[in-house]
Formats: C-alpha cells, sequence, structure tokens
C-alpha cells in the first residue's frame, strides 16, 4: 500500500540519518581521545634541587584547581617572581631544572601544573587558550603573595606554555617580563604537521578536524596564534629557541622575533625541543634578560 511504502521511506531516512549522527559523534570523540594532554604525575619535588617550598592548590576557570609549587625568594623583602608553566602533556617537575638557577638570582617562583595535567583538577579539554587562562589565574595569585613584588611578576612557558603566555600576555598590561621556550608560531601548522605524521589527508579529513578543534576550544587560530599575539606584547620578551628542534623549527621564532616589540630579542642555544645543553649558561642569559626588565 502506498501509505506502508511512505512510512518505510521515512523510516529509512530515520534510521539514515540516526547512522550519519552517530558517525559524527563518534568521529568527534576520536578526535577529542587522539588530541588529549598525557596526564603524568610529579615523581620528585624543589626538595630535590635544595629548595624550600609550599605545596599550593590555586583556583582557577571553571571551578578548578591548580597544583602548584611556591618556591618564595632567597631573601626577605618585595621580590620579583615568576609563574613557570610546562608544555603538553608536562607538568611542573619537567621545568624544575630552571628552578635553582633563578632562586639563586633572586627570583620567587610558582611552578605549576595545567588544568587536566598532572595533579590539577582534570577539565574537560585541555588548550593552549585554556593554560592561557590557568596563568592569568596564577599572575593573580602571584601579585597578592607577601614577599612578591607586585610590579616585577613575569611569564616562562614551554611549547604550549610558551604560546599560552604570549597569550595572557597580549591581554594585560601588568607583567613585567615574558620568557618563551620553544614557542610556535601558529597552531595550525602545529596540527598539519602532527596530521601529516598520522598521514592523515587534509582534504577532506585535516580541514574538518581543524575546523571542528576551533570549535571546541571557542577561538580562531588566528586569534590565538603567537604570531599575531607577540605583536601585542607590552612589556619585554624573551624568545628562546632550540637550534636543532625538529618538533618547531627555528624560522618559526625568527618569525616571531621580527613580530616583537623593540624590547623582544631571540635566544637560540644548542639543543632540540626539550633538551638543552649547557643550561647553566643559558639560563644565566635568560637571567641577564630578565634582571634588565625588572629593574624597578
Amino acid at each position: 500500500m502506498p501509505f506502508s511504502d511512505e512510512i518505510f521511506g521515512v523510516v529509512n531516512l530515520f534510521l539514515l540519518l540516526l547512522g550519519c549522527g552517530l558517525f559524527i559523534a563518534v568521529f568527534h570523540a576520536l578526535i577529542r581521545w587522539s588530541l588529549r594532554a598525557p596526564r603524568v604525575k610529579e615523581q620528585s619535588t624543589p626538595e630535590t634541587a635544595g629548595l624550600a617550598f609550599k605545596e599550593m592548590r590555586i583556583s582557577s576557570a571553571n571551578g578548578k584547581r591548580l597544583f602548584a609549587w611556591f618556591i618564595p625568594a632567597p631573601e626577605p623583602g618585595a621580590a620579583p617572581a615568576l609563574a613557570v608553566l610546562h608544555g603538553w602533556g608536562g607538568n611542573a617537575e619537567t621545568m624544575l631544572p630552571l628552578a635553582a638557577p633563578l632562586h639563586r638570582a633572586g627570583y620567587a617562583l610558582l611552578f605549576f601544573d595545567a588544568r587536566s595535567h598532572g595533579q590539577s583538577d582534570l577539565d574537560t579539554f585541555s588548550s593552549m587558550p585554556r593554560f592561557a587562562e590557568d596563568l592569568d589565574h596564577v599572575a593573580g595569585w602571584l601579585k597578592c603573595q607577601p614577599g612578591v613584588d607586585p610590579q616585577r611578576v613575569g611569564l616562562v612557558g614551554h611549547s604550549v606554555g610558551a604560546a599560552a603566555a604570549l597569550l595572557a600576555a597580549s591581554r594585560r598590561d601588568d607583567l613585567a617580563a615574558v620568557v618563551s621556550i620553544a614557542a610556535f608560531a601558529h597552531p595550525e601548522t602545529v596540527m598539519r604537521r602532527l596530521l601529516a605524521t598520522w598521514r592523515v589527508p587534509y582534504i577532506p579529513l585535516g580541514w574538518y578536524i581543524l575546523r571542528y578543534v576551533q570549535h571546541v576550544i571557542g577561538y580562531r587560530f588566528d586569534d590565538i596564534a603567537p604570531f599575531n599575539t607577540i605583536g601585542r606584547v607590552r612589556c619585554p620578551v624573551l624568545l628562546v629557541h632550540g637550534v636543532e628542534d625538529v618538533t618547531v623549527p627555528v624560522a618559526e621564532a625568527q618569525a616571531l622575533h621580527a613580530r616583537c616589540n623593540r624590547s623582544g630579542r631571540l635566544l637560540l642555544v644548542k639543543g632540540s625541543h626539550d633538551l638543552y645543553d649547557d643550561l647553566e649558561r643559558q639560563i644565566g642569559e635568560m637571567i641577564g634578560f630578565l634582571d634588565e626588565a625588572m629593574k624597578t
């Protein structure tokens, strides 16, 4: 009967739409799963480097709390301070090689885990803008601490944390300095390199994945790209980059430097994306930059 045929057609259409919807939902879940940040907890503390510290929990966005180590300055008085942020899948421990030399130079330090990293609270997803939100909250917390000069607070970040430091600093005018270690120039370039290593064709899958990621994080890549945000940073910026870095080619650091304000500096060092040779000498140059930027 015609009526039965119509019902049969509607049911088939419904099942087709349901199947498409389920496929898209599974595909989106697979994208988010494949891009999730590894969660690795710290195995040591600043005490390993002979530093006294306080373990903290600092409030951030979405009601989440961040795990942190606060290392007071070695001398009493209003000291300069730095918030130090790891990269994607890292934690506070990965940045600890910076702690002892920066502390000896007179800085109060806050090493912390971004949301969904290390021992911080889990959130729905991780992203570079969420790293920047965490930096905003941490910088505000640091400025209120006894023994910290609120006019001399700076940010130090590595990789995604470095990009986040530039994004956070581009929105503020109360920071004294930013040290960006191994920052990339544009998140879309990073994503396309990653998809290429997975042998995902850009058309149509890669293009769709990039659009979906922007939808999830709530930002266009162009709006948060360090290549665009660094020009809006008002404080001095030091770009540190390893000349053997194959994860983020050194040309990206050079492109960022060209977009800096006049107080921006580029420090090319021996090493790769995560490992640097002759750390003491390199940190010495970083400390010189920070000391100059934080003069009162």
